[in-house]
């Protein structure tokens, strides 16, 4: 069973800009972390942002810091990861997940890799 249900990917031009949106299966979240993870194509899994659960700290890998931003809705029921300034190798499938604990780390260990369905970004010209 999924975990979460991504949506908001599609097709955008270099520099352009697209909002995730990602919503529990259940409805509801829990007290968890959530990460957003991105697969380019051939690729491994890779970690670009988590926000937690308690107090909003976030952090981001250093391949998307100051473009893209992972926020929560003001009824917890949505997180979001806006994308601006989108680049070509930021094509991949994104998925969210969660972390095994409340809050972000420096670090994307320990997020379950419950990779679903996830939603397709393609940046391209």
């Amino acid at each position: 069973q999924a975990q979460f249900v991504e949506s908001g990917g599609g097709l955008v031009q270099p520099g352009g800009s697209l909002r995730l949106s990602c919503k529990p299966s259940s409805g509801k979240f829990d007290d968890s972390a959530i990460g957003w993870f991105r697969q380019a194509p051939g690729k491994e899994h890779e970690g670009i942002s988590c926000i937690g659960a308690i107090g909003g700290s976030t952090h981001y890998a250093d391949s998307v810091k100051g473009r893209f931003t992972t926020s929560r809705d003001n009824l917890g029921q949505t997180v979001f990861l806006q994308m601006n300034f989108l680049k070509p190798e930021d094509t991949g499938v994104y998925y969210c997940v969660k972390r095994e604990t409340a809050s972000c780390a420096s670090d994307f260990r320990r997020f379950r890799e419950d990779w679903g369905q996830g939603t397709l970004v393609t940046v391209s010209s």
